[in-house]
């Protein structure tokens, strides 16, 4: 695999995917195989940071996974595999501690984010997972990465480590400075019982989300109950920004039709938002309920997803245990 234009992402296997999930990332991830050389890790050693069920972390990960392959992506054009099959990332990450900064760690806002008010309570994987995060990226080279905007500090941390690791070892350009891919039209998909909050599976209610897996009637019942306004549709963007719901379901809207948000709300300006719900479900039916019976199709077959990752970590594993080589060499190490 050529290490010019790599692109490296991974997902955490957290297990039923949602419409954030599908709309922010894997949709991208699918379109960036047909036109650049791609690695997707399901980054299972991310998801310990925070304690895990191992029965549910282990299934989870194939659900992922699965969740990777129902979209779209094609374990013959990309290298899917699961984070801990290949050791080099442990490896390069304890490196990497030795070369970032405490001071940069500090100023993580994710960090303080999840960890809550009890800092002290908080795993020391989860203060250093960041350094974790450097070292999927650096593993292989990768040139570009695509973030979103609650993952862009986590990247500027790995060009840091990346610029001070070139400078300590005075091997300039070894590791390349990766490049954030921000995909302009991708909006961020809140919470349809809040707007102002992502949408997330750690949300109490389901009705919050819409999930992979969810049917046709199931879509329907959130997207009625999803949270709007009694209002007729506004013709105005400034007046929907205060309205954060009913942005939420016209940028949805606008996402699952390929329409730009100015052009959707033209499109519904003066209507009720019954018309936009009744709208957004059809859409929501015939994109995500062919999903969620792939992903439960390939479930039935659990040792064809295990096959799958075993081949990836292979591919994988021969680009790192290369770079690594150079890695040992570079810092001393026999």
């Amino acid at each position: 695999m050529s290490k010019k234009k790599l692109v490296f992402s991974g997902v955490q296997p957290t297990g039923n995917l949602h419409l954030g999930n599908y709309l922010g990332a894997l949709k991208n991830f699918v379109s960036l195989q047909k036109k650049m050389e791609c690695i997707y890790c399901v980054v299972d050693l991310h998801a310990i940071t925070v304690f895990q069920d191992p029965n549910n972390l282990h299934d989870n990960v194939l659900e992922t996974t699965a969740s990777f392959l129902a979209t779209g992506l094609d374990p013959n054009k990309s290298i899917i595999f699961n984070q801990s099959s290949v050791s080099g990332h442990a490896e390069l990450a304890w490196i990497l501690n030795c070369v970032s900064r405490i001071g940069w760690l500090n100023r993580m806002t994710q960090f303080k984010d999840k960890a809550g008010t009890d800092k002290e309570k908080a795993s020391v994987g989860l203060y250093i997972y960041p350094n974790l995060m450097a070292a999927d990226i650096l593993l292989y080279q990768a040139t570009h990465v695509p973030v979103g905007a609650d993952q862009k500090q986590h990247l500027e941390l790995s060009r840091d480590i990346a610029q001070k690791f070139n400078k300590d070892f005075n091997c300039k350009n070894f590791f390349p400075l990766p490049e954030p891919l921000i995909s302009k039209n991708i909006s961020r998909i809140m919470s349809l019982r809040d707007g102002t909050k992502k949408m997330s599976k750690s949300e109490e209610s389901d009705f919050s989300r819409i999930n992979l897996k969810d049917n046709a009637d199931e879509i329907n019942k959130k997207i009625k109950k999803a949270k709007s306004d009694s209002d007729v549709i506004p013709g105005e963007l400034k007046v929907l920004e205060k309205k954060p719901e009913s942005l939420n379901l016209i940028t949805i809207y606008s996402e699952l039709t390929n329409s730009s948000l100015e052009k959707t709300i033209s499109e519904m300006a003066g209507k009720e938002y019954s018309h936009l719900k009744k709208k957004l479900a059809e859409v929501l039916i015939s994109e995500i309920t062919p999903v969620g019976k792939e992903i439960q199709k390939l479930l039935e077959d659990k040792s064809h997803i295990k096959n799958i990752l075993k081949k990836g970590s292979e591919k994988a594993n021969i680009i790192a245990e290369e770079n690594l080589k150079n890695i040992r060499e570079k810092v001393g190490l026999i």
